[in-house]
């Protein structure tokens, strides 16, 4: 019986042991912590957004800043219908969201720990927890895991840390061998410290248009206004696609909004000037226009040096341009960002052409497989990235008996 030891009790971790243990194997999972699936557990609120309903491959690999190419290959073994087949074939019936995020129909990640927790543990995985693997050492035939003053020794080993901002999160990967990209945050919010909005927490507006000054980058998506700057799906998969790019502006940049994605300049200017025409005595401040939530409204006004009292008629050139430079084009300005700590999700990780992604086997340790967030990879918030860990999870399991 093939021995396989696994590292890191996360979602990829699991789901390689629970394939490997379906194949035969004698498993055991090593997590530091003291629990595991934290991840999952935090994951969609509570909630778990498992996979996202992007079922044709082509369609799903759009999602990836990085690792695309080498998951093109992933997915053709297991993709987001296997995802699907599996979980439900447990028990686990999945519903899919308007924007195409699916969750378990009981809006509760416990269900997904569940069945993950009783698949291992009906197929005789092992769980060490709060036991870090501090060093590998690579036999001629065997590895043996050490953990302070006790020793493991497997005929394969699986590698499903996860990612982590720090580079020595990867010590054992470079033990190995393996050169790491230097990991760098993604998925997070932008910071507007000295910005007026921030004074308009928890407003939203469900498509805006998002775009880094002085770069290429740019989304549509709900926006959210917070405490401390904007957030939303937007901003979210903004900043996964502009990771590199603002950690080398240091988190300092411009981000140009439309509030609106579906209108232009020229749709905002003439339905401003048929309101104007029609209702010359309403107060400008007091009849919200584009569907815009009125305190939001409010703020655009105020931003536009628009007084409270003043009415369509007596709203000079001047202002009015400035009101439509706010809704096509309002300028913030970024300093700094925040992430969650419990979602942290890592651009980074081990160079993806020192791994074979037919079977996730390092190609310079034979014996070595790797699965998950650990590997430069790394999705768009919306499921992505639970989905590229059960594929290379499932893809490292089948793999290590064969």
């Amino acid at each position: 019986m093939v021995k396989v030891g696994v590292i890191g009790g996360g979602a990829a971790g699991y789901f390689a042991a629970i394939t490997a243990a379906q194949q035969g194997a004698q498993v055991t999972i090593f997590e530091k912590s003291p629990k595991t699936l934290s991840k999952v557990k935090a994951s969609g609120g509570g909630r778990c957004n498992v996979t996202h309903d992007a079922r044709e491959v082509s369609k799903l690999l759009k999602s990836y800043p990085r690792g695309e190419k080498f998951l093109k290959k992933v997915f053709r073994h297991f993709s987001v219908p296997d995802t699907i087949s599996w979980f439900e074939s447990r028990g686990v019936v999945l519903k899919t969201e308007p924007d195409g995020r699916m969750f378990p129909v009981t809006d509760s990640s416990q269900t997904i720990i569940n069945a993950l927790r009783n698949e291992a543990e009906k197929h005789g995985v092992v769980l060490h927890s709060k036991t870090p693997i501090d060093k590998v050492e690579n036999g001629s035939s065997s590895f043996d895991l050490y953990s302070g003053e006790s020793k493991y020794t497997f005929d394969k080993i699986i590698i499903t840390t996860g990612g982590g901002p720090k580079i020595t999160a990867y010590s054992i990967v470079e033990q190995l061998g393996h050169k790491v990209e230097h990991p760098l945050p993604s998925l997070f919010t932008f910071n507007t410290p000295n910005e007026s909005i921030k004074t308009l927490p928890g407003i939203s507006v469900p498509s805006a248009h998002v775009r880094l000054e002085g770069s290429k980058l740019e989304y549509t998506g709900p926006l959210l206004i917070t405490h401390w700057g904007v957030s939303g799906p937007a901003v979210l998969k903004l900043s996964a696609f502009g990771a590199k790019w603002l950690a080398e502006k240091e988190y300092k940049a411009k981000a140009h909004i439309r509030w609106d994605s579906g209108i232009n300049e020229e749709d905002i200017r003439a339905q401003l000037t048929i309101f104007k025409k029609n209702h010359p005595k309403k107060k400008i401040i007091s009849n919200p226009l584009f569907n815009l939530p009125s305190r939001l409204w409010e703020h655009l006004c105020e931003r536009a040096s628009i007084e409270n009292t003043a009415l369509w008629l007596d709203l000079p050139k001047k202002q009015f341009n400035k009101l439509v430079e706010c809704l096509f084009n309002y300028v913030l300005t970024i300093e700094g960002k925040t992430t969650f700590k419990e979602e942290f999700v890592t651009a980074g990780g081990v160079e993806l052409s020192q791994v074979d992604p037919n079977t996730m086997e390092s190609r310079l340790t034979p014996g070595v497989y790797f699965a998950g967030e650990v590997l430069n990879i790394d999705g768009i918030t919306g499921g992505f990235n639970f989905q590229a860990a059960w594929s290379t999870g499932f893809l490292a399991g089948v793999s290590v008996i064969k």
